[in-house]
């Protein structure tokens, strides 16, 4: 790819008004991650031809990626509107009109694109995705079945992010994960191999774009600064997105040795930013989620390399090493599902903060809750609610008279679909309260108010089972047979509330049911969580921290390192 970028370089230099080697040359700087460069060719095709759709396109895709996102979709539109037959234009605008806050314009855009080629399964997949999101369940299971279909067949990249909210298995999972790597691995250089350092303090870096208010900087944060504290690791951040001015970030810098603002950069650069500090072991914090880079993982800047925590899932890629998890989200059994080599932490692989500090909540009737009856919440992102999982809250709902369930507000018209749905399953939709979305310490403050958390599948809660749980509110789930569906029980497990971990969606029913119906077992449960939150460990961070500095210690150990001096 280097060298394709560096032949488009030349024939511009050659060419000046070659209209489509400028096109060209602004996919494949964009494709590297330079950003300022992808735009000055997209604005030099511009130039030789005004409004063209496809110079207009990449234009648009440069704003995109530089997070305007207004600007972004304005452009795309101008494109789509000159040329209504480009579905790679399509696909594009549905990016940029998601991230411009038009989420039903978004559904649009990704539904013509799939109308214009039906059978390419990227842009089936991004429909799917969106419809999720929008709890919108139209042809779902067709669109579901034809993306499995390609992931079985190997036939294109499908992100691997939004297949985990299929219902598909770990090979599945692996399968789609190995595809979408082997396309990032044909588009990059590696560097030249590293060593792990011989002696002296491990330095550690973390690649994310979630150093901030952020699931990421909320998990990690009181983690950072018991490793801090301790001094054997010398900490590292790599920063895909700027200072967001919260809380967290000032946290998190001061617990790192550095910071490394490297979000403007390109693939190469960041890679060349990490080599150039010499880490030892890089933690990937985004894997396959919006927002990563695995381009620079691709590019092995560090000698040892980890998946670990905002990922659920296996990064399929032969740039990843290893994975950090523990022995109940993901059993032996469940490892050959995975490319990496599994490193088992001797607790939940999953991070908290410990010092978060519960504000009092407003009143039930202020968060639009009725002053009497069961609370029952379930404060996962939309896509997450899907036919399966609604379909027994609403039977939780029907079996607990009084109660109300307790949800967070999703984007466009998906709370008003939900609201439909417990009309078609004859339940009164006033049933249904939507919270929408809070600054972290308000939004935890509410579960004060909720009796107990009812969990989804295949994909759990995750951070948001962590908060629950520190917030004092059961959380019930169904573990599954992957990753992503066995989180909230690994909490669970670790917390001495195995029993909160049920077999399958009729215990799921009849045992929020009989809670529901019980008001001193609830509160028994409730008390129970309150004494084991303070002695199971769960949320011991500076035990994590020596937990997690012995796995780092070990895996540079293999390597030959000797030792701090």
């Amino acid at each position: 790819m280097d060298a394709d970028r560096q032949q488009l370089r030349l024939a511009v230099q050659r060419q000046p008004a070659d209209f489509i080697a400028w096109v060209m040359l602004a996919d494949a700087e964009l494709e590297a991650g330079d950003v300022a460069a992808g735009e000055h060719a997209a604005t030099r095709a511009l130039q030789l031809r005004d409004h063209h759709p496809e110079a207009l396109a990449r234009l648009g895709r440069a704003r995109w990626m530089q997070a305007r996102h207004a600007e972004a979709a304005a452009l795309l539109r101008q494109a789509s509107d000159s040329a209504p037959q480009h579905p790679g234009i399509a696909l594009w605008l549905g990016h940029a009109l998601e991230d411009a806050g038009q989420p039903e314009a978004a559904a649009d855009a990704y539904r013509h694109a799939h109308t214009l080629l039906p059978g390419e399964p990227y842009i089936t997949a991004q429909l799917l995705n969106w419809q999720r999101r929008l709890c919108d369940w139209r042809n779902i299971e067709r669109l579901s079945a034809q993306v499995r279909q390609a992931v079985a067949q190997g036939q294109a990249a499908v992100e691997p992010f939004a297949f985990l909210s299929e219902d598909g298995s770990a090979a599945e999972q692996l399968a789609c994960a190995r595809q979408r790597a082997a396309a990032i691995r044909a588009s990059v250089t590696p560097l030249p191999a590293t060593a792990v350092r011989g002696q002296g303090r491990l330095r550690v870096g973390f690649l994310s774009n979630g150093f901030g208010a952020h699931p990421t900087g909320l998990l990690i944060v009181a983690l950072l600064e018991q490793l801090a504290a301790a001094g054997r690791l010398d900490l590292h951040l790599f920063a895909l997105t700027g200072n967001d001015g919260s809380a967290i970030r000032a946290r998190l810098q001061a617990a790192a040795t550095q910071v490394h603002e490297v979000g403007a950069q390109s693939h190469q650069q960041i890679a060349t930013r990490i080599r150039d500090t010499a880490i030892d072991v890089l933690f990937d914090l985004r894997g396959w989620g919006g927002g990563g880079t695995p381009q620079v993982l691709a590019m092995r800047p560090a000698p040892v390399q980890v998946n670990w925590l905002a990922y659920p899932g296996t990064s399929g890629a032969d740039w990843i090493d290893h994975v950090l998890a523990d022995a109940f989200v993901l059993p032996a059994p469940l490892a050959t599902g995975f490319s990496e080599q599994v490193r088992y932490l001797p607790r939940a692989f999953q991070p908290s903060d410990n010092t978060r500090v519960l504000a009092a909540p407003p009143s039930r009737e202020a968060c639009g809750l009725p002053a009497q009856g069961v609370v029952l919440c379930c404060f996962n992102n939309s896509y997450k609610l899907n036919p399966r999982s609604v379909q027994r809250l609403f039977a939780v709902l029907h079996g607990v008279p009084g109660s109300v369930l307790w949800l967070l507000s999703g984007p466009g018209n998906a709370d008003a679909r939900l609201r439909s749905a417990a009309r078609q399953a004859q339940l009164d939709p006033a049933r249904l309260v939507f919270m929408h979305k809070l600054p972290h310490p308000d939004y935890l403050a509410r579960y004060q108010h909720a009796d107990l958390f009812l969990d989804t599948h295949p994909y759990n809660a995750h951070t948001t089972a962590s908060d629950a749980l520190w917030a004092g509110c059961p959380v019930l789930t169904c573990p599954g047979a992957t990753f992503a569906s066995r989180v909230a029980g690994s909490l669970n497990h670790h917390l001495g509330l195995a029993h909160m971990n049920v077999a399958d969606d009729r215990a799921f029913v009849a045992t929020a049911i009989a809670l529901g119906n019980d008001a001193p077992a609830l509160q028994a449960l409730r008390a129970e969580l309150a004494l084991r939150r303070g002695d199971s460990g769960l949320f011991d961070m500076a035990g994590f921290a020596r937990d997690f500095s012995a796995v780092v210690e070990d895996l540079a150990r293999e390597r030959g390192w000797q030792g701090a001096a």
